[in-house]
């Protein structure tokens, strides 16, 4: 007799079980996406227990008959595909036809159906996915699910779940985005003891962020709104998307991206808070996640992570769905064109809005802010208290009126058009040298005195920073300077930082970086791993003002550098730079390494701290840091600035 052997259904279903449901959390994405496939408007989610004892899903989408009823819970039945061809155009979030039966053969479940046409509904019974019971019902239109002692014949696969609070939060996080990426639907949370999130349908993306997190929240976030069009890199126009009640394409053609992006100040130790929709489908894709890394890079510090909602929306024909069982990834087509189009829309809404950071202490005030968007957010203490429940807002505020989502989030985003996808921030224009011979003679005090000039009136400076005005210098390490908006204090050396970095791009852009020889050649030692890195870098650190040879095996000769690196920093910081790279080799590319060399130029180029400073030359940093492209934040993601709001100081004094 063979050894080879055709697995039970029953045993199949539970093997595919182990790869669609993970955890309660995985349960109810799956019975939530066909919720949303059978286009319901309005979601009720019951749990008890953390999901464990019960995870019921009520909807009024279209329901079902009887035969459909059943057929329903065969392995790889499904009525949103009919051929391979559909495999390349899918545009529903499930289409497998694996979720029904994996559930059922780990749980009790009940189902109630009824199709709008049919005068009764179909009741089924499945427990360990042996079927018990078949009838009609009298039940309303759509389909409830009842999910009871879920792992119930599979122990093992029950002692990996955490806690109930643990699992209560996935849900919550997971039912609160679909709610963010659904506006226009109903959706309820309940658990068995308080209602969890209650939010009715608006028309924005903005209105349900509002109505469900609130203003403070809101006010962290940046708006994101971006389209291009997809033939203009070489991708053939699709046929015109199929349009239903729930979804609106973008036109023909077009890739479109919304969404929100937090301001540089609010900072997460882990992606736990980036959450991305690509075609409303929830995903986690590395390609969208180096992007991300990309557009925050130089703006916050590389081992802290933004919070992030985005929602892209593309042909089906270019996203593929089928890569994993669960359908929490998607390869692209043209993966370039998105990573790129990510990266360059995301950069461009941080260089726009020009955050300002804010004292921490306001932050740390506003712990929804912060944590909300977190899935591993726990549950308060007391549990009857009606604000909020794993980082979530049990009574969500009225939607706000229409004229104030206008007032925030500006026109183009409301209705829909958006910007145009900007090219890549790094391209920048020709340099501009009016003011390179003051940033040459800063430290010896030879500022010409009409390069200072009329800030308020230069065009391309930030207003913020334009109108500050330096009050001294904290220990010659921070400058303290006033406006009409409050007190304002300052990093000198990674204000200067800044200035330089932008300075060096634009001068490697226009090749015309200043240099200045060596009187005498410095001879660096380099490892094998160095010595390979450098053998790729070389040419751009010509470039950009090195003029280093090999000399001899593993060693190198330094006869060049660009202006205003001092010769005791060269040894350091080519080092610095050939050990990060040869740390992150697999990750290089052409925009990393020149941003990286222009950082490390600025750095150590820059006024140092414990450094006293002239009025006009304060004056003139801050003109200088008023016309950079993100004066908030230095090359490695450090704040430069702080402000002290006027309201931050009447409040301090008790008189607000």
């Amino acid at each position: 007799m063979g050894r080879i052997r055709v697995l039970s259904d029953n045993v199949a279903n539970k093997i595919a079980a182990g790869e669609v449901v993970e955890r309660p959390a995985s349960v109810v994405k799956e019975l939530l996406e066909n919720s949303l496939d059978a286009a319901a408007t309005r979601i009720r989610i019951e749990i008890e227990g953390g999901g464990r004892k019960l995870i019921a899903i009520t909807d009024n989408g279209c329901g079902m008959g009887q035969d459909d009823a059943m057929l329903a819970f065969e392995r790889h039945a499904t009525s949103k595909i009919h051929d391979a061809d559909d495999l390349l155009n899918i545009d529903t979030l499930g289409f497998r036809g694996e979720a029904l039966p994996s559930i059922a053969s780990v749980s009790r479940l009940t189902l109630e159906t009824r199709q709008f046409a049919d005068a009764v509904g179909t009741r089924i019974e499945i427990a360990g996915g042996k079927l018990f019971k078949v009838e009609e019902t009298g039940v309303p239109p759509g389909t409830a699910i009842t999910v009871r002692d879920l792992f119930f014949n599979v122990p093992a696969r029950k002692k990996f779940l955490k806690a109930e609070s643990t699992e209560l939060s996935h849900i919550a996080s997971l039912v609160t985005h679909y709610a963010l990426a659904h506006p226009d639907k109903h959706f309820e949370l309940h658990s068995a003891t308080h209602n969890m999130l209650i939010a009715s349908p608006v028309q924005t993306h903005a209105e349900r962020l509002y109505q469900i997190f609130g203003r403070d929240t809101l006010d962290q976030l940046i708006p994101l709104a971006a389209e291009a069009d997809l033939e203009r890199v070489g991708i053939p126009k699709p046929p015109p998307w199929r349009r239903t009640e729930d979804y609106e394409s973008p036109a023909p053609g077009k890739a479109r991206l919304r969404g929100f992006v937090s301001k540089p100040e609010l900072q997460k130790l882990n992606r736990n808070s980036i959450f991305v929709f690509v075609n409303q489908r929830l995903v986690r894709d590395r390609l969208v996640q180096h992007a991300l890394a990309d557009a925050y890079r130089n703006i916050i510090p590389p081992t802290v992570f933004p919070v992030v909602l985005l929602f892209l929306e593309m042909p089906s024909a270019e996203v593929d769905a089928n890569v994993h069982p669960a359908k929490i990834e998607v390869r692209f087509r043209q993966q370039t064109f998105v990573h790129d189009f990510v990266r360059d829309s995301v950069r461009a809404a941080l260089m726009k809005a020009r955050p300002v950071p804010q004292f921490t202490r306001e932050i740390s005030a506003q712990p929804t802010a912060a944590a909300a968007l977190s899935p591993g957010a726990g549950l308060p203490r007391n549990l009857e208290e009606p604000h909020e429940v794993a980082g979530f807002i049990l009574t969500a505020p009225a939607p706000p009126p229409r004229t104030a989502a206008l007032a925030f989030d500006g026109a183009e985003f409301l209705d829909g058009s958006g910007i145009t996808a900007m090219p890549h921030v790094a391209t920048i224009a020709a340099a501009n040298f009016e003011h390179r011979t003051i940033e040459q003679t800063i430290r010896c005090g030879q500022i010409p005195e009409d390069a200072l000039g009329s800030i308020e009136s230069e065009d391309g400076v930030a207003p913020q920073l334009a109108s500050l005005r330096p009050l001294g210098q904290v220990r010659d390490s921070f400058i303290l300077a006033v406006n009409h908006e409050g007190l304002w204090i300052i990093d000198q050396h990674v204000a200067h930082e800044r200035v330089l970095f932008e300075r060096v791009l634009k001068q490697r852009a226009s090749e015309s970086v200043p240099v200045q020889k060596m009187l005498m050649p410095i001879v660096v030692q380099l490892t094998p791993g160095q010595q390979a890195v450098f053998a790729e870098i070389s040419d751009e650190l010509r470039h950009n003002g090195f003029e280093v040879e090999l000399f001899g095996s593993r060693t190198i000769v330094v006869k060049a550098v660009p202006a205003g690196v001092e010769t005791c920093d060269i040894e350091s910081m080519l080092g610095e730079l050939l050990v990060e790279f040869e740390r992150e080799r697999q990750a290089m590319n052409l925009d990393a390494v020149r941003q990286r060399i222009a950082a490390s130029i600025a750095c150590h180029a820059a006024i140092k701290v414990n450094m006293p400073l002239e009025q006009n030359k304060m004056e003139w940093l801050l003109h200088e840091l008023a016309k950079t492209e993100c004066p908030m934040s230095c090359p490695h993601g450090r704040p430069v600035v702080l402000r002290y709001s006027v309201k931050d100081i009447q409040r301090a004094f008790k008189r607000i």
